[in-house]
């Protein structure tokens, strides 16, 4: 399999309990398939000396564009990974594969939050949300609408 972001072939390696594929010779990045990266994306996760070297890593490839998935060949969604708030990674939505960019491991697993942690996260940025009012309003016109309308016996045309 080659690398989503430079092309070289990737090697798998052996993280303790999972075999991932490394772009050893190229970027660095790190691909996993479906269900690997949630049994190394805590600190007690994972041995040996790839996974050492994968969290030396820095991080690289800021900025560039989307990925094609490397096995399935279909563009890649870039997304927070859903325990750690501050870290993009690239998802593939048909194989359920991840891809990341040479030292994102390290700062997944720097930044996981625990459920508790990550239920008081949600609960902030919903409660720091402006759209809160702005959905309120919006359901306030869209009743005010319906209530035009119906004075005039139709939907009103805009809602």
């Amino acid at each position: 399999m080659n690398c989503p972001v430079c092309g070289i072939s990737m090697v798998e390696e052996d993280f303790g309990d999972v075999s991932i594929d490394v772009c050893k010779n190229g970027c660095k990045g790190i691909w996993f398939d479906w269900g690997e990266l949630k049994n190394l994306d805590e600190s007690h996760e994972g041995v040996g000396r790839a996974l050492e070297e994968a969290l030396k890593s820095p991080r690289q490839n800021t900025g560039r564009g989307p990925l094609n998935c490397p096995k399935c060949g279909i563009k890649m969604r870039e997304h927070k990974y859903r325990n750690a708030k501050e870290v993009s990674v690239d998802e593939c939505y048909a194989c359920g594969g991840f891809f990341l960019d040479s030292g994102e491991l390290k700062q997944i697993r720097d930044n996981y939050m625990s459920e508790d942690e990550r239920e008081v996260y949600v609960q902030r940025l919903v409660g720091e949300t402006p759209i809160k009012q702005d959905t309120h309003k919006a359901v306030l016109r869209a009743a005010g609408c319906y209530a035009l309308g119906s004075l005039f016996g139709r939907r009103w045309p805009f809602i």
